[in-house]
């Protein structure tokens, strides 16, 4: 897998937008004496060539992920950028090649599906650096001032020049340290960046004329428009965390398995909302997938409990090396397990299964109390399935102890989620 770094920043422009391009350190105000910053010390000049990739309908950009392929600087390669939080993404790196590393088409597998990745924009920047140091001489972060010229690459688009300023976190450094370097550059003039990276100011700066702008989806009104809303954030939800599962990112597993139930158990709870005769054929399908990402799961667990008896036995009854037999059992079957997992994800049945979903979005297969008042109608499907939950609950515990009651607890148990995801879905 390539390597990953964690990047911290922040982006900020002259809060006059006509304000000429200036290559140079001149917008910057004197940052000692921001928090822990003893000195800045410029680091030079850096020219950075940039091709963006994206799929012709820009899949990438759409869901704030940008793929590029830059030379210059100290980085040159290839790099993915996933968004975590406000200010935070990830940054995953590959050595430069002609083509998209194979690793890297895999994170965006489930956005691209089939479809072809091509430059969509070039970015060139001349780029002046600065270094913040503490007192000590450690480098607390990173800022550099781009003057950026942009063009568009597919179809009928222009060019598009600004300057920005970007404020990069040291690794390991501290948050609080970027607010007080912006107080420094709202006093001089510099205000947040409308746009929240390059690449999309460069879209939107270049985009054909008369271009229509993307547009945020109308606010739920009736009962098919919440579950619409609620399947569309559970869709979302599976396809962002297609990359954590490939990254081996903690808990993506088990969290991309529960989606496919919420998916699953809104398709069938309310089946007074959509006809249940063409989603079920998509719940099977979510069925296969969740079983598969709970083999892997499993395993984990497996593993988890297997430690913990372990550790609860008395020194005298563990004899031989079992800790390192266990752990080595775990390692063999877990690699063999994220192998057929990886296949899985890779796999034509996946990728159909995903656009399958966005079918069912785009023509939705409503019933006539789709256009009903949504507390009524969810607050029905949540009733409902609150009553086989119950009925099955006061079965289970009505058997004698043993085998028959066991099982009858763990249907009731998976009974009791499907409740809880239906009523999540009607809240």
């Amino acid at each position: 897998m390539a390597a990953t770094k964690r990047e911290i920043e922040r982006k900020y422009e002259p809060e006059k937008p006509n304000e000429p391009d200036r290559p140079d350190a001149g917008l910057l105000p004197d940052l000692t004496g921001a928090g822990p910053v003893a000195a800045v010390v410029a680091e030079g000049v850096a020219v950075l060539d940039a091709v963006y990739y994206d799929t012709p309908d820009e899949r990438l950009s759409g869901a704030g992920l940008t793929l590029r392929r830059r030379t210059g600087g100290t980085d040159a390669g290839w790099h993915l950028k996933l968004p975590v939080a406000p200010d935070v993404r990830d940054e995953i790196q590959a050595p430069l090649s002609d083509t998209v590393p194979p690793d890297l088409a895999g994170l965006v597998r489930s956005r691209v599906r089939d479809r072809e990745l091509r430059p969509l924009v070039r970015l060139r920047s001349e780029r002046t650096v600065s270094h913040l140091l503490d007192a000590g001489g450690t480098l607390l972060a990173e800022v550099s001032v781009d003057a950026v010229r942009a063009e568009r690459l597919t179809g009928v688009g222009g060019t598009a020049r600004w300057t920005e300023i970007e404020v990069e976190l040291a690794d390991g450094g501290d948050p609080a340290l970027l607010d007080k370097v912006e107080k420094r550059l709202r006093k001089a003039g510099l205000r947040r960046s409308a746009a929240p990276s390059k690449l999309s100011r460069a879209l939107a700066e270049t985009a054909p004329p008369g271009r229509p702008r993307a547009g945020g989806e109308p606010a739920p009104v009736t009962a098919g428009d919440n579950v619409l809303a609620h399947l569309r954030a559970q869709r979302d939800a599976l396809v962002a965390l297609d990359p954590a599962v490939r990254r081996d990112a903690e808990d993506s597993v088990h969290r991309m398995r529960v989606t496919t139930r919420r998916l699953r158990g809104a398709l069938r709870s309310y089946g007074k909302v959509l006809d249940r005769t063409v989603t079920d054929p998509l719940g099977a399908e979510l069925k296969w997938l969740g079983g598969e990402l709970g083999l892997d799961r499993d395993q984990e667990v497996l593993t988890e409990r297997l430690t913990a008896d372990l550790d609860a036995l008395p020194a005298e009854l563990v004899t031989g090396p079992v800790r390192a037999r266990l752990r080595t059992w775990s390692r063999e079957r877990r690699t063999g397990s994220r192998r057929r997992l990886l296949a899985v994800l890779d796999g034509h049945r996946y990728l159909r299964l995903l656009d399958a979903l966005d079918a069912l979005l785009a023509d939705p297969p409503l019933r006539p109390a789709a256009a009903g008042d949504p507390a009524e109608v969810l607050a029905r499907a949540v009733r409902k399935d609150f009553a086989k939950l119950s009925t099955g609950l006061g079965q289970a515990l009505a058997l004698p102890p043993g085998t028959d009651r066991d099982l009858a607890l763990h249907q009731a148990r998976k009974q009791a989620k499907r409740t809880r995801y239906v009523a999540e879905a009607a809240a």
